[in-house]
């Protein structure tokens, strides 16, 4: 990237929270100084390429912030919503087939349906669908017929599927439901990205994503598409998708091939100009709230047969991967979201000495909460979340044994927070995290969901930084969002959600990328 081989000047930056304003200079990829706007003419104290590039902006009236990350995606599904159905507002199992059908409609009419090729939706909620109006198998067979249909839950645990596609797939399908669920889903997902013309929708859909990434002030992802990653995004990065940082994640059915390749957490990618980096290993403990599989320690209420979730492997398992990753210079990035899993996932990380982070920790024992900071485990939040299963929680955790989404509980324990959507379970919008966790509310007109649990602002901008901090010092990566509205001073949800259309540039390794 031209970063690089450039120097940016920001002049009388603002600081967030404060009424300081700040020259920052970016040379070769890091930021060369920050100093009291006016102190001085910001030039960095050491010698400046002749031949590079130098741009100075006056930053009167706007505000500078350490580019934010998403530490929780799936990216390549992400993009896919912009392309695919979208169910997302369906609010029953017939609105969510109403969608389905006139969308098949649609693509007939404008002759772009395939009758051998998959028709493949995204997000349905049937967590929030009454009883009367969850998927069934012939309600799904009855509007699609033999086109292959497969639709993916909003936390993408299950599919609802036809017969068609069940048999193209090779998947077990709940003859009632129509529901495929955890790993046999996960699997029979990949499949849809092998269609022919799958991987020119798909190469346009990404940079599409990354550049409204961009536009939202991100500057890096964690990518744990459940995939092959590092090749993956050394070749995206080889065809010039690289307005991003990326973090590539392995899966433990993966990690043996990686070590023998020589990958470790944290080595570059080629070509990458250091943008990519090999990440954790992503082990999926359990499974979900919404599809009822995440393993708790009590069971599920208004469910008959009673149920705990289930565990995606054994505890002797989930140690044996740790143990491998570990030994062989990977960080851990381990899915847990019932209070059992959490506690499984912990006692293996303490027995391995693994370091790395615990995702999502979406219920925790309060015996559990002080044990992130004494393992020096970072807890990876999705806020958003919580505004999504609020009213799930209440139907299918009335009576936990532990505190659903206890983020202020974490923090003061001294557990170091990173914030992430889960894209596209929760839209790729840090704004939308920071405003989840700061108002514990997407309406100024509902009371928040757990107040007792709301961050202050400053720690969750901090979260959504890679540096940990809300604001810019020398020496951090030339990672830079420049602001027209200063965050802090956003008093409501609503505002704070709208801050992407405040986000007037954004730079990745001090090269503007919006």
């Amino acid at each position: 990237m031209a970063g690089m081989n450039s120097l940016v000047r920001i002049a009388n930056a603002g600081v967030p929270g404060s009424e300081a304003r700040v020259d920052i200079v970016l040379k070769d990829g890091k930021v060369a100084s920050v100093s009291p706007a006016g102190s001085a003419d910001g030039r960095p104290s050491v010698p400046v390429d002749a031949s590079a590039a130098e741009t100075t902006i006056d930053a009167d009236g706007l505000w500078a912030i350490p580019g934010l990350w998403d530490c929780h995606t799936h990216f390549t599904q992400w993009s896919k919503t912009l392309g695919r159905l979208d169910l997302i507002n369906a609010r029953s199992a017939s609105e969510a087939m109403d969608m389905l059908c006139a969308h098949l409609d649609e693509r007939r009419a404008a002759g772009t349906l395939d009758p051998d090729a998959f028709v493949v939706g995204m997000r349905f909620r049937h967590s929030l669908w009454s009883d009367d109006e969850q998927p069934t198998l012939a309600a799904i067979d009855a509007v699609t017929g033999e086109q292959p249909v497969a639709l993916s839950s909003a936390d993408m645990h299950c599919g609802w599927v036809n017969s068609a596609a069940a048999r193209r797939l090779g998947v077990h399908v709940d003859e009632r439901t129509g529901l495929v669920g955890e790993l046999e889903w996960f699997d029979a997902y990949t499949q849809f990205d092998k269609a022919p013309g799958a991987a020119e929708e798909t190469d346009r859909l990404l940079r599409e994503a990354e550049q409204d990434a961009a536009a939202k002030g991100i500057v890096g992802i964690r990518d744990y598409e459940m995939a092959e990653n590092i090749d993956t995004w050394i070749g995206r990065f080889a065809a010039g998708i690289n307005k991003l940082r990326v973090d590539a994640g392995v899966y433990p059915e993966r990690m043996q091939d990686a070590i023998d390749a020589g990958w470790h957490t944290g080595k570059t990618l080629p070509g990458s100009n250091g943008l990519g980096r090999v990440g954790a290993m992503k082990l999926i403990s359990d499974g979900s709230l919404n599809t009822r599989s995440a393993y708790c320690s009590t069971p599920y209420s208004g469910i008959e047969p009673a149920t705990y979730g289930t565990l995606s492997y054994t505890p002797q398992q989930i140690e044996q991967y740790m143990r491998l990753a570990t030994e062989h210079g990977f960080d851990i990035a381990c899915h847990a979201i019932g209070d059992e899993a959490n506690t499984i996932v912990l006692n293996a990380a303490e027995a391995t000495h693994a370091h790395g982070s615990i995702e999502h920790a979406q219920m925790l024992k309060p015996v559990d909460i002080p044990r992130f900071a004494q393992l020096g485990l970072t807890a990876s939040i999705q806020p958003q979340h919580a505004m999504d299963d609020r009213d799930v929680i209440t139907r299918f955790w009335a009576n936990p044994a532990g505190i659903p989404y206890p983020f202020r509980a974490l923090h003061d324990a001294g557990t170091k927070l990173r914030m992430g959507s889960d894209a596209p379970v929760a839209p790729l919008d840090p704004w939308l995290a920071i405003s989840a966790a700061v108002f514990g509310t997407e309406s100024s007109d509902r009371e928040p969901f757990q107040p007792e649990q709301c961050l202050p602002v400053e720690v969750a901008l901090a979260a959504s930084t890679a540096v940990g901090r809300d604001r810019l010092e020398a020496g951090d990566p030339a990672d830079v969002v420049l602001l027209d509205a200063d965050p802090y001073a956003q008093t409501t949800p609503e505002a704070m959600r709208a801050m992407p259309a405040h986000v007037t540039m954004t730079f990745v390794a001090g090269t503007r990328v919006h």
